[in-house]
């Protein structure tokens, strides 16, 4: 089976390729010549995922998957939630992770989760799936793997950021692999 990742990130790509293995052949936006620019004007992560869905669908008429993810703060009330990738007013990681652990400052109360929805549409049809990882945040910037937020969410039952992990590990148990995990094992049934 074919499915087209509403994605240009390459790290998703990358990341949702060594999660899915070989249950189904990935094809990004580059491999069916899409570089439109993909509204993602939604408030929530399933709106904003099933917005990119639907959007390869209606044009290219392949089945297909769009994500949202993001980093939740409980001492932030939920940031940076939806607005992740440009909290600081840029998509620069170092600024946004900046601006969190300035937000922060010295609070005792750093818990946080990774959140991600998947809207897959298969043969017109929409079904979503969700994957989430709890854990909080460091006081500083640790470890150069990864990406995004990476660096300063360290996992519940570890003692290292994600940027620290090894791929293979990340892969295992991040909020990401939980959602893909779910999709596929849907695909299989």
């Amino acid at each position: 089976m074919e499915l087209v990742f509403a994605s240009n990130n390459q790290h998703k790509v990358d990341e949702i390729q060594a999660i899915a293995g070989n249950q189904f052949i990935l094809k990004s936006l580059n491999d069916i010549s899409c570089f439109d620019d993909i509204p993602e004007t939604g408030r929530t992560f399933e709106a904003n995922a099933g917005q990119k869905s639907r959007f390869i669908y209606n044009r290219y008429h392949v089945n297909c998957f769009g994500d949202d993810s993001g980093l939740e703060i409980d001492k932030l009330n939920g940031e940076p939630g939806v607005d992740s990738a440009h909290y600081s007013g840029s998509r620069d990681f170092g600024k946004n992770m900046d601006l969190v652990l300035s937000k922060l400052g010295n609070t005792p109360n750093r818990s946080a989760r990774f959140r991600t929805v998947i809207s897959l549409i298969l043969n017109g049809k929409e079904h979503l799936f969700e994957g989430a990882i709890e854990g909080h945040i460091t006081t500083s910037i640790s470890g150069s793997k990864g990406f995004g937020y990476d660096p300063i969410f360290i996992p519940n039952n570890y003692d290292v950021t994600f940027a620290e992990m090894d791929a293979a590990e990340k892969n295992r148990i991040s909020h990401r692999a939980i959602a893909v995990k779910k999709m596929i094992d849907f695909l299989s049934s």
